[in-house]
């Protein structure tokens, strides 16, 4: 099979929610998920969204983030009926490569505790769990 990854634009917005959905990711429509935030984030230089494609249908999605120290990669996400083939790892390449490519020496990924999927690839990809890290977050509304 054919596979291929390319930037995404904000013209696969509807294609980037449908993976989330299927993939059972949950996302914030009506938040940070919603059209224009997307497209403001698609528009830094330090912002990319990644697709892998099968022909024309996206099957898999994955964000790469620059802050200026660290690049994160979040929002991982592939079609249930394409897992466990090595693909979710050729988006977190993609992503590595973006980051490494804008300085980034440290590659960070923040995955749920129930998770297990993606912290079994992120660990197949070579990162490693620092439980002694605990997130803190100060959100506007809880509900974005």
């Amino acid at each position: 099979m054919v596979r291929k990854i390319r930037r995404l634009t904000i013209d696969d917005y509807d294609s980037i929610i449908g993976v989330w959905s299927n993939a059972g990711l949950p996302y914030k429509p009506k938040g940070r998920d919603n059209r224009d935030n997307v497209a403001l984030e698609m528009q830094s230089p330090h912002s990319a969204f990644f697709g892998l494609f099968e022909k024309e249908r996206m099957i898999g999605v994955g964000i790469a983030n620059f802050d200026g120290r660290k690049g994160w990669i979040n929002r991982v996400a592939i079609d249930p009926d394409r897992r466990g083939l090595g693909l979710a790892g050729q988006l977190i390449t993609a992503c590595e490569e973006f980051l490494y490519q804008r300085g980034a020496k440290v590659i960070g990924a923040l995955i749920e505790d129930l998770n297990t999927p993606s912290m079994a690839c992120f660990s197949k990809a070579g990162y490693s769990c620092l439980r002694e890290i605990t997130y803190w977050s100060k959100r506007p509304s809880w509900n974005e």
